[in-house]
This record gives C-alpha cells, structure tokens and sequence, in this order.
C-alpha cells in the first residue's frame, strides 16, 4: 500500500490536549471487524466484549521524564535534550536529540538548573541526535534521582502544551513497572484498578509484556511506498507466564486481545513456527501494514491515530482497510477525540 491512502483530513480541535477526568470514561467506539457495524460505548464498557479465559496482553513499560533542559557553557543558551535510550550506565551515556542542533557540537558542555548534573556531547548521531555523557560522581540511584526531578514528562508535540505536573501521573498506565519507554503505551492508558478488578473477577487474564517504547512510534513515514520504510529498533520482553496464558487462550479458541500496538508489535514478533507465541526478549523493528496476516490476536484496544502514522496503519492491517477508513469517518463526525489522551478503539 501507498503512504497516500492513509491520509484523511483530521480536525485540529479533535486532538486531545487533555485526559478525561476519570481513565475509563473516555468514549469507546467498538468495531466489528467482520461485519463492519459500529458501536458507541464508554470505556468500562469493554468488559462486556470479554469472557473467562479471555487473555488481554499489557505493556507494562513506564515512562521517566526524557525531556530535560540545560544550558550551553559559555553562551547560556537554552537547549532542549530529549534522552532517548541508555548507552552504558556505569559511564552515563545516552543518546539523545538536541533542540537546537545547531547550537550542539562535539566537545560542548550542558548544565542542568541549580543542580551538579553536566553533560558533555562526545559524539554526533543524526542531524539532531547526540551521545552525551553525564559527568557525575553520586550513586546509580542519585543520578536517576536528578533526571526525575530535573526532568518533564515526554508529552508528543501534537499535544501542543507544555506538561503540567499532573502529566506525570496521567501519561503513565496504572500498571506501569519498569522504566524504559519516553512515550506511553496509550491504549494502556484508560484502565482503573476497578475495571481491572472486574475484569479480574470475571475471569479474564490481563497479563503483561514490556516493549520499551521510543520516539520510532511517532516518527513520520517519508516514503511512498510503505515497504521501503523502516521502523526504529525497539526493545521488549515477553515472559513464560504471558505465553503460556496465551497460547492456552489460543488451544481454547478464546479472544487474545492487544492492548495497544505496542503489545501487538510484541506479540507478533515472537511467533513460534506452529503459529503459537512464544518467551522471548530483544530488539523488534517490525512495520505492520496491510496486508498482515495477524498469528497470535483476535481482538485490539488502541487509540485514534494520526494521519498517515505507522500506528493508523497497523489498526487499518487489523481491522481491514476500508473498514476502519469508515470508522474513522465516523469518529469524525461524532467528534471522537484523537491522540494520546483521546478515546479508544476495541476492534473484533
């Protein structure tokens, strides 16, 4: 397929700037991938899409706040790091995006706040990409305390705000465990602990994976022809719990859901050759786009996406071109709200 035909005029009042006030109050629309008949719901409705022995898998990745702010020595002037992935921990090297890069040369030293954090750029990347090197002399557990506190939560820029300080709590699922991603999994995002409870209670299996999500999601795709694209590597982990629940789920002809793309990327690129998933770690630059013939889900939770995303075009892979071309028309026009803090999709 073309980048072209997942182009479609979004309404810029549409993007969400901000969460709903409670997590599973956000709209639901329910698409039945077969049928193509559409349903409006709110987002605990989704339990009644589900039944015991029904798997739905999880990304438990958290995100830590990437987007830091120094200072130039010298000159003083500001710029924007956006740390990307650690290097190496005992010498504290990222890689990282500057902002602006022209400002940003090898040798050159950063200075963060009032604090004892500097950095120093050792190398160059891409056009804005960097490897820096923290120089600091505290404990493992003091240098990731400075990011914390100096650092802001990764809003996307199609946001377009600055975060806030109830970012932090917000743009993290609540079952968010080990830190890696600077984006949230954002289907992940309209769960409670009582939906989960529910779910609990009602047999169903939310069970996790960790893909450590990185700036690659959000990358635009600058090829026509989409088999020429390639995603950004990111890492991931599957354990022997989750596999064993869902193969089980499989061997029973029950619903494995995908809580995100994310977990679908996961999921799908750890396919034994008997079509059952199976316990793997590493890296996955897997790019789903139709047509996909999909192994391990039958069913998908995710988000509203941008126009010619990477994630719309796995959605469309899942759900069938034309038929979520429609469901976007729809969501249009009921005013759905897109993006990281908008309303879900439960594709089946």
């Amino acid at each position: 397929m073309k980048l072209s035909e997942f182009k479609f005029e979004l309404p810029s009042g549409l993007i969400a700037r901000y969460p709903v006030e409670n997590r599973d109050e956000s709209r639901l629309m329910v698409v039945h991938k077969d049928s193509g008949k559409i349903e409006h719901k709110v987002f605990k409705d989704v339990i009644d899409y589900f039944d015991e022995g029904d798997v739905m898998v999880v990304n438990n990745t958290k995100v830590f706040p990437a987007r830091l702010y120094g200072n130039k020595e010298k000159t003083g002037a500001q710029i924007e790091v956006f740390l990307l992935r650690e290097l190496n921990k005992e010498l504290h090297l990222w890689d990282v995006l500057v902002d602006p890069a022209r400002k940003i040369r090898v040798g050159n030293k950063l200075y963060f706040g009032d604090s004892d954090l500097v950095a120093e750029v050792v190398d160059n990347t891409t056009s804005r990409g960097r490897t820096i090197r923290f120089l600091f002399d505290g404990s493992d557990e003091e240098f990731y305390g400075a990011i914390d506190a100096l650092g802001e939560t990764p809003l996307p820029k199609h946001i377009n705000r600055a975060a806030e300080p109830e970012d932090r709590e917000r743009f993290q699922t609540i079952y968010a465990q080990h830190t890696g991603a600077v984006a949230a999994p954002t289907a992940g995002l309209h769960f409670t602990p009582h939906l989960l409870k529910r779910l609990e209670i009602k047999g169903v299996d939310v069970s996790p994976i960790t893909l450590h999500i990185g700036l690659g999601t959000f990358r635009p795709v600058d090829v026509e022809d989409l088999t020429k694209h390639k995603m950004d590597s990111e890492n991931f982990k599957i354990g022997p719990d989750t596999t064993d629940l869902v193969n089980n789920a499989l061997d029973e002809k029950r619903r494995v859901c995908a809580v995100g793309t994310t977990s679908m990327r996961s999921l799908e690129s750890s396919v034994s050759a008997n079509g059952r998933l199976k316990a793997n770690e590493g890296w996955t630059d897997k790019f789903i786009f139709p047509p996909f013939e999909f192994k391990i889900c039958n069913a998908m939770v995710t988000n509203f996406h941008l126009p010619e995303s990477t994630l719309l075009m796995m959605a469309c892979a899942f759900g069938g071109y034309d038929v979520i071309k429609e469901a976007y028309a729809e969501a249009i026009k009921e005013k759905y709200r897109f993006f990281s803090y908008g309303d879900a999709m439960l594709i089946i």
